[in-house]
């Protein structure tokens, strides 16, 4: 990778690297075998201190550029939450030192801003379930500039080689840059970047569909319809988060679909949930667009609001899967 050198090749992968490795910290120590299913604590901590590091991080580095990102700090201000923001501050002083409480928050809400020309995006952890059991969820940020992703990264802490899950491994960064393809290292202990690339297959009978745990913003039934219709026969492929990009860019799996829950008809995707997975699937020669074919929008604002749902390949499977989508009427 030609441009590793690049500053904002190296404050993304430095960001994403600290927070990903102190989410891992807070899961170690947080998460217990005895949880309820009710106590999302530690990843309210987890989503908040990595949100505030890398605000904080990217204040230092680039304090003109604005951040896009998922949480605000106003539940957290509150009276009844103080015991969670000790918390989060002091996960976040293990990096910064001089954090404080007031700051912990500031640097949060540095997440609302409203996209420019010019603009980072932040999902502080993708993957919130997979992260309370343990499995996959990732960190991802992003830099987009006048509409295009033009730097994506992932960590992802129990992924090794951007394609195998390993819980407590190594983990890996997954980073592109637009023109100059898609790559890995290790999350633990980066080192030579081994560049990803898509899977060659082109018969739809032996497409390996990546679907999720969570069915909240999709249709599992008409994923079920779609892959009768394209005639898959290979087993899906089950994981949380954006974690399902690095399997696709690295060739383990060939199809990832986000279609529209009946309970949400007019959902439309965060930005920061698509941003980093976007470009690091197209930098590995796939392809990504919404249910229509319709290249991803990014310069409409905090969601894709010109886009419906999701549809992303090794490339040579997108034609046959947009029209088996068309015809189950999608």
């Amino acid at each position: 990778m030609q441009a590793i050198n690049m500053p904002e090749i190296k404050f993304a992968l430095l960001a994403v690297r600290q927070a990903a490795l102190l989410i891992r910290e807070v899961q170690a120590e947080l998460v217990q075998p005895a949880m309820t299913k009710e106590d999302r604590s530690p990843v309210t901590v987890a989503d908040y201190a990595s949100q505030a590091l890398v605000a904080s991080l990217l204040g230092r580095e680039f304090p003109a550029d604005p951040l896009v990102a998922e949480e605000d700090s106003a539940g957290l201000r509150l009276e009844q939450s103080r015991p969670t923001l000790e918390q989060v501050t002091r996960f976040v002083r293990r990096i910064v030192p001089q954090a404080s409480a007031a700051s912990v928050c500031d640097w949060i809400d540095r997440g609302g801003a409203s996209p420019g020309e010019r603009f980072w995006t932040l999902d502080p952890i993708d993957g919130t379930k997979g992260f309370l059991r343990g499995d996959q969820y990732v960190v991802a940020l992003a830099l987009v500039i006048r509409g295009q992703v033009q730097v994506g990264v992932l960590g992802c802490p129990n992924l090794r080689d951007a394609a195998q899950p390993e819980m407590g491994g190594e983990g890996s960064l997954v980073v592109a840059q637009r023109g100059e393809g898609a790559w890995t290292t290790s999350l633990a202990s980066p080192g030579k970047l081994e560049r990803l690339r898509v899977s060659a297959r082109s018969d739809p009978a032996q497409a390996r569909l990546l679907r999720s745990f969570e069915a909240g913003h999709t249709n599992v039934s008409q994923i079920d319809e779609f892959a009768r219709a394209l005639g898959v026969q290979a087993e899906p492929l089950r994981m949380d988060s954006q974690a399902k990009y690095a399997l696709l860019a690295s060739g383990q799996g060939d199809l990832l679909l986000r279609l529209l829950s009946p309970a949400k008809p007019d959902y439309r995707e965060k930005i920061w949930d698509q941003a980093a997975g976007a470009l690091i699937l197209a930098e590995a020669g796939g392809r990504i667009s919404d249910l229509h074919g319709t290249a991803l929008d990014f310069s409409q604002g905090r969601t894709l609001t010109n886009n419906r749902g999701i549809l992303a390949s090794n490339g040579r499977l997108h034609p046959p899967a947009l029209l088996t989508l068309s015809a189950i009427g999608v």
